[in-house]
């Protein structure tokens, strides 16, 4: 796995952090979407996306906030989003709408 770390953020990257909110989770209708998750290719399946997600998950577990997001048929990111609690809602010609109820509290 490629190294990371989460760290407070910094004075300087507050504009980066309010587009990066803006863009990635955006509340809506009683649940929040999960838009635009990507990663370089060198680092997927290195387990990056599965930490990153899965902190995300945590804080959505916690407020109780149902999930969405689509992603594009074919995409081996859905195996990703299936094993973190996805679930297909719907699909259409180019996208997959899946979604994750917040986990019980406790679990």
């Amino acid at each position: 796995m490629v190294d990371w770390r989460l760290r407070p953020a910094s004075t300087a990257d507050v504009e980066a952090v309010a587009e990066l909110r803006a863009v990635v989770l955006r509340p809506a209708e009683g649940a929040y979407w999960l838009e635009h998750f990507y990663l370089t290719p060198e680092l997927q399946g290195r387990g990056v996306g599965s930490a990153v997600l899965g902190r995300l998950l945590d804080r959505c577990d916690r407020e109780g906030a149902l999930i969405r997001l689509n992603v594009l048929q074919g995409s081996p990111a859905r195996r990703l989003y299936e094993r973190h609690g996805f679930t297909v809602e719907t699909e259409a010609e180019v996208d997959v709408f899946m979604v994750r109820d917040p986990a019980p509290a406790g679990s």
